[in-house]
Order: C-alpha cells, then structure tokens, then sequence
C-alpha cells in the first residue's frame, strides 16, 4: 500500500468519481490514477469503488470506511509536514480559510490584510460556501480554519472558539414608513415584505424562531446568501431588509436607513472551528489572536486540551464577548 495510493482515492472520492478531474487538479495522467486505485483495491482484496463500464458510480460500502481511514492517515502526514515546516522556516507555509459572503467581506479584511503584511512568504487561500459546506471543509481537512455562525455545532470533531458576538438592522429606503417610529417592534416588521438571507446563513434561524415566538408569519419574498445582493433588491423595492448590522455602512449605503433590531432577535455568535488534532503553526495561533485577540495561544492550546464540547463551553463561558 502507498500513500500515493490512498490519496488518489481521497481525491477521485472528492472530485465526485471524475477521474479525469482528479487527474488535472494533482498533474497526472488519467491511466495511472486509474492503475494505481486498481492495484491498491487488488492488495485490499475489495473494491474502493463500484464501476458500470469503465466509470466510477459510487463509493461501495468498505470504500466508505477506506476513505474515512486514508483521510485520517493523510491528515497525519500532514500534520508532519507542518511540524517540520515549523521548525525549517516559521514564517512560510499555507494557511487556508473557509468562511461565507458576511464575513469574507465585512469582517475579516482588516485581520487578512495585517496577516499578509505579517507573514507575505505564507500562502493565503480563502473558501466561501455555505456553513454546512465550510464546516465540512474544516473536518475533513480541506482547510484549516472554518469562520461562521450556523451549521459548525453539527462537527464533534471541530473545536469550536466563540470570537465574537453580532446582531442585526432592519434595512429601509430613507422614506419608509418604518423610519417615522420611535420604537420597532416585530409585528411592525412582519407587516411588511422582507429580504434576508438563506435558511442557514448568517444566522438566519435567529430571525425564525423570534417570529415563531410571537405567533408571527414573516413573508420573505426573496433570500440570499450576500447582504450586498439583498441590500440590491431593497433598493429595488422588492421589500425590507434583514442583515448583519455589520453588512451596513453609512458612507456606501447613505441611500438606506439601518433600524437597529437588537432587541427584536437574540444575538448570534460567531466562530472559528478547526479540527481536533491538527497541528497549528505559530502563524496559525496569530491569526486566530489577531481576529479574536481574547483567542490567546494560551486559550486556543486550553480549547484543544479540552475533552468534551461541554467542557469546552464551560472554558468560554464566563467570557465577555466583544460585539461586532
């Protein structure tokens, strides 16, 4: 058995079956990976992979327990690369972002622009998709680190750092009846058409369950995973806006008035994720510091050190998030 081997399976798992795909994305030929996956199942004694023909149709059953051994064996190597990487030069590597459209755009651009000038031999690579999507990136070990608020709970083998707390507005055209009173209440918002994000984004499920709460249908019109593309639509008129209060800004959105909903919906939390077990660089500990500084090296090692996800949340919970 090679390792070549194991990550030619992981890597045809993780290009849906197209070998042809696979062979492009690691700049090999098509016949070897195919050769090679062919002598590792021969050596197994089972099949990796079910064919009709000469095509790839699904993972059989003992390829699904194959794969989930060769993703941790190739985790493990490189881990090994990484501590060797560490101790040959501290200031070059790669380091790799899973994140959605809210974050990649309003709250990680100071920390990514001080990481570059910091570290501009290590390599930055940035991953946008939905949480679901982003936190299993982060398990399986596509990327380092996943950054969201929804879906992460879902991954016991993620360790899960709280970085900072958030709420939301309530975007209107500057004439909107809304802007005319002293107080907003959900029903007041509920009267009218809505625009905010996909169930699962950008925590969405906050926005549910406090009309759920109240006895309250909202009709939502349209959704989106981009705060820019709903601010779009309120423009047009096609309803009301529901964002992150940190999707506004006054000098580019001067034409829409941002209602403060804080007392309307519960908070949300946002963190970072990162596998447990996985091997972090010293650039790795400044990042986290640097886009959560109460995310120390001495509290991030604590996290990793902790057994349980109730143990864990028993280190964060007398912590005073900063809110965003």
């Amino acid at each position: 058995m090679k390792l070549q081997q194991l990550r030619y399976i992981w890597e045809v798992a993780h290009h849906d079956l197209n070998v042809s795909a696979t062979a492009q994305s690691l700049y090999t030929s098509q016949p070897g990976i195919s050769k090679q996956i062919r002598l590792l199942e021969d050596e197994l004694g089972v099949e990796v992979f079910a064919r009709s023909g000469k095509h790839l149709t699904h993972v059989t059953p003992a390829g699904e327990a194959i794969l989930k051994a060769a993703g941790e064996v190739l985790r493990k190597v490189e881990s090994i690369k990484q501590v060797a990487q560490e101790y040959s030069n501290e200031k070059k590597g790669s380091l790799s972002i899973a994140t959605t459209h809210t974050q990649a755009r309003y709250a990680l651009p100071a920390t990514i622009r001080s990481f570059i000038e910091r570290y501009p031999e290590v390599s930055l690579h940035m991953h946008q998709g939905t949480p679901m999507q982003i936190s299993e990136m982060a398990a399986d070990g596509t990327v380092d680190f996943a950054i969201a608020t929804e879906a992460m709970e879902l991954f016991s083998d993620l360790v899960m750092m709280p970085c900072y707390r958030w709420n939301r507005c309530v975007l209107v055209p500057r004439d909107h009846p809304l802007t005319q009173l002293s107080e907003l209440t959900l029903e007041d918002v509920a009267a009218h058409s809505i625009v905010t994000y996909v169930f699962g984004f950008t925590g969405r499920s906050k926005l549910d369950e406090a009309f759920m709460a109240k006895g309250l249908v909202p009709k939502v019109v349209f959704t989106a995973a981009d705060a820019d593309v709903i601010k779009t639509y309120v423009r047009l008129g096609l309803g009301i806006g529901i964002v992150a209060h940190m999707a506004y800004d006054s000098s580019v959105d001067s034409d829409l008035v941002a209602l403060d909903a804080s007392r309307l919906f519960a908070s949300s939390v946002t963190r970072i994720g990162c596998r447990r077990g996985t091997f972090l660089r010293g650039y790795m500990y400044d990042f986290i510091e640097d886009f959560a500084p109460h995310l120390t090296r001495q509290v991030v090692t604590e996290a990793f050190a902790c057994h349980s996800k109730t143990e864990l949340e028993e280190l964060f919970s007398h912590l005073e998030l900063p809110v965003y």
